[in-house]
């Protein structure tokens, strides 16, 4: 006599999950349909936001797609002779695979040992960025000191720094609980390792990275439930530090009046030279582009094109549906890590949950940064479009930093089922 098996119950025996005899089992429902179901073994039901890896990898498909459009005369200016035609297209392709493998690597690492680590991690950080000042190890190119060269590949600590800073951010959190309502007790431990990291940025420089380091130690500061009155108190000194950053520095106030004005003859072949070209492309774009490939910008026009830029060489061939539908990809998947941080929190899991909304400050905010420049809003800063702009560096850590939220909302869905980390 046979019996019927349902298809919920072939996936239980598919992962070993059989309720043993006697235990009563109940439905397990994911997405609205039941997928498995739980007895005395816990769930086994494993995964994550499939939608989520989907988005990352439409940008970084896009992302290639538009690096080798941006690239592709580059071999024809006198001042790059020496680059051929696909030169940045091979480079960006092995980034990403280098970027997939660590990722892959990441993911298998437990939030508990990232907890561990975290302040081992940002110690890691600070060495690689005192290296990268030194004569001998730091690679200085116009007249910026930001990248160790490690023969085939230049690594730029100041990204690694952004994830150091986040670890080190959320394991503070975590440890100061009890103290975070006493100002002094609970902010100058953080306000120092900032300081640090801070002056070391500036002496590169590089305070493009610096302002998306402090947001992402004030976002954690903020999501971690500091004293309203204390982090508005450090949200006004950051403000007055970098105010007289820019007020000190020539070369940082020229830069604020050729935002203000990139087309005057004082700027627009100076200071105002990016800007303005970008504009122009993307006002050449329109609606919807000039076509793929089709940018005129790119042609030795619009310098740092595939790096900085490349929101407007993508604003050209794509028009404004093109730069409306990165900004709203954008805009979801920071909501959506946020929300990920959201489900941990919910569940006492608070260096978990700190970290992922970290990752999601880094990202949403660095692109609002970068889009904000290419459209002309913000002033022009040396920051890269994440996941889409050529930098080898910076693309890894954006998908380590990907990989460690997925870890997060695997773990979610992991215990939410009954099983363990």
């Amino acid at each position: 006599m046979s019996t019927s098996i349902s298809f919920s119950d072939r996936i239980n025996r598919w992962f070993g999950n059989q309720p043993k005899e006697g235990m009563d089992a109940l439905p397990v429902r994911v997405h609205g349909r039941e997928f498995a179901r739980t007895g005395a073994a816990p769930g086994s039901i494993k995964g994550f936001d499939q939608t989520l890896i989907w988005a990352i990898a439409g940008l970084l498909m896009w992302g290639m797609v538009m690096v080798y459009s941006a690239s592709i005369a580059l071999n024809d200016s006198a001042q790059s002779s020496n680059v051929w035609q696909a030169q940045f297209l091979i480079r960006h392709c092995m980034s990403l695979l280098i970027g997939f493998v660590a990722a892959l690597l990441v993911f298998q690492v437990s939030m508990d040992t990232w907890e561990k680590v975290a302040p081992w991690v940002f110690i890691a950080s600070i060495v690689l960025l005192i290296a990268v000042v030194l004569p001998f190890i730091g690679k200085s190119v116009n007249g910026a000191r930001r990248w160790i060269s490690f023969g085939i590949i230049n690594f730029q600590p100041s990204e690694f720094a952004k994830l150091g800073t986040l670890l080190y951010a959320a394991n503070y959190m975590v440890r100061k609980m009890d103290v975070k309502e006493k100002f002094f007790a609970a902010v100058t431990p953080m306000a120092v390792a900032i300081a640090i990291v801070g002056s070391l940025l500036l002496a590169e420089p590089d305070m493009g990275a610096f302002l998306v380091i402090a947001v992402i130690a004030m976002g954690i500061l903020f999501l971690g439930g500091v004293n309203a009155r204390m982090f508005l108190l450090i949200t006004g000194i950051l403000l007055i530090a970098f105010g007289l950053m820019i007020a000190l520095s020539p070369w940082r106030r020229e830069r604020i009046f050729a935002y203000l004005d990139p087309f005057g003859a004082d700027y627009a072949l100076g200071k105002g030279y990016q800007l303005s070209h970008s504009l122009i492309a993307i006002g050449r774009g329109e609606i919807f582009g000039v076509g793929l490939g089709g940018s005129v910008e790119k042609l030795h026009w619009l310098p740092e094109a595939h790096t900085d830029f490349l929101l407007a060489v993508l604003g050209e061939e794509f028009g404004l549906v093109g730069v409306v539908i990165v900004i709203a990809v954008f805009m979801w998947l920071t909501r959506r890590i946020m929300f990920i941080g959201r489900q941990a929190i919910a569940m006492d899991r608070v260096f978990a949950g700190l970290v992922a909304q970290g990752v999601g400050v880094w990202i949403g905010f660095q692109a609002f940064i970068n889009m904000g420049v290419n459209l002309g809003a913000l002033p022009t800063k040396g920051l890269t479009l994440p996941l889409m702009s050529y930098g080898g560096s910076a693309i890894l850590l954006n998908l380590i930093a990907l990989a460690i939220v997925l870890r997060v909302d695997y773990e979610n869905r992991l215990l939410m089922h009954g099983g363990r980390v």
